[in-house]
């Protein structure tokens, strides 16, 4: 399949390069691709034909010159993964800025993120949009852990919606950090990070499903978490204390149990896979089909 292809996209190709934002460790830019990606085979001509003008985004990677060997394998795995499931946003592949030698990613471009959209959507949100967010999230992450990989850095503006597929997908896996992190280091946004994490444990696929658990509560609320906290310290305290947000009133009973199960301070308590959580999803996505069919939002048993 062409869109499986994962490229080496020549700098000179990408045109009308602007900054963008600076998001977690990278510059991030708008580009147009010129070609575009390979899109069919042409049995008349025999080769790939490709998309044509395609705005994309570019994400500087950074430290990529301290990277080791692990590192670039880590990167060409998750890349594949990219582009094997259609839940995770595609990569189309690497480029390098010639003038100052930085690698960039070449990344499918989406509407908005998560956090951008409960500002401006959360009012009108029903439970069963929230459930429907929700699972899409947990079913682009099952095909990352199918795929033995780990996201590692999971928070709402990793989160990208597509309004043409009305869907939403994960971006930037976790070798998006910074290439030369130690194993054991610590990086990410502080407030989706699992406490075993903090503490210095190793990163697990249940760590993800942490994350997944605040998203919850991020989903329900339409707040980031821990806004009112002006130290990452006294975050990081409450982590690792078992103090998690303040679940909003008006919060399904069921809802707020599957969340609870996710952020439990124990990573073996968690669920561990789509199998599990996919299920209780699916049964939530029920039950708030039947309760919205015959009672309005603020009728919900907490």
């Amino acid at each position: 399949m062409p869109s499986k292809i994962v490229e080496w996209i020549p700098y000179s190709n990408l045109e009308n390069i602007k900054y963008l934002t600076k998001g977690g460790f990278s510059e991030i830019y708008t580009a147009v691709w010129i070609d575009g990606p390979y899109e069919e085979w042409d049995s008349e001509k025999k080769q790939l034909t490709r998309f044509g003008n395609l705005k994309v985004i570019l994400k500087k990677l950074e430290n990529v010159e301290s990277a080791n060997r692990n590192w670039f394998e880590e990167a060409k795995s998750h890349l594949t993964i990219s582009n094997k499931w259609p839940d995770v946003v595609r990569c189309f592949g690497l480029t390098q800025n010639p003038s100052n030698g930085n690698y960039m990613l070449v990344i499918e471009k989406m509407d908005i993120d998560l956090r951008k959209y409960l500002q401006q959507n959360h009012n009108q949100l029903t439970w069963k949009d929230r459930m429907k967010i929700i699972d899409e999230i947990t079913l682009a992450l099952y095909y990352i852990h199918v795929e033995k990989a780990m996201h590692r850095d999971l928070h709402s503006g990793n989160i990208l919606y597509s309004q043409l597929n009305n869907h939403w997908y994960i971006s930037d896996l976790g070798f998006c950090g910074p290439a030369d992190k130690s194993s054991t280091s610590i990086y990410g946004n502080l407030p989706y990070i699992a406490p075993e994490v903090i503490v210095g444990r190793e990163y697990t696929f249940a760590s993800d499903i942490y994350s997944i658990a605040i998203l919850m509560w991020e989903i329900s609320s339409g707040q980031p978490p821990f806004i009112n906290y002006e130290h990452e310290n006294d975050i990081v305290m409450n982590i690792i204390n078992g103090i998690r947000p303040k679940i909003v009133p008006g919060t399904p009973l069921e809802y707020k149990n599957l969340m609870k199960e996710c952020w439990d301070a124990d990573p073996l308590k968690r669920p561990t896979a789509y199998k599990h959580f996919g299920e209780k999803c699916k049964k939530l996505i029920y039950i708030i089909k039947i309760c919205q069919m015959n009672y309005s939002n603020q009728k919900w048993i907490i």
